[in-house]
């Protein structure tokens, strides 16, 4: 019964990340809200959410590079 709760809540949850990538939402933060969600039952949604949690690990970094390196330019001149 908890397996089928979790499917159904998770699923939802999920579902409704998915929609708001084309519609107005936060679809960023509901989508790995979801897989954290099935990650509890399901070996897949684990291994969603840990491609998930690196492919932000990456754009994080990507992101703090950039700044940085503007910031020094920013001084150069």
């Amino acid at each position: 019964m908890r397996k089928v709760v979790v499917a159904v809540l998770g699923g939802t949850v999920l579902l409704l990340g998915l929609v708001m990538l084309v519609l107005p939402g936060p679809a960023v933060l509901v989508i790995p809200a979801g897989l954290a969600i099935l990650a509890t039952e399901f070996l897949w949604a684990r291994r969603a959410l840990r491609k998930c949690k690196g492919a932000a690990r990456r754009a994080r970094r990507s992101l703090r590079w950039r700044w940085f390196r503007r910031g020094a330019e920013g001084l150069k001149g």
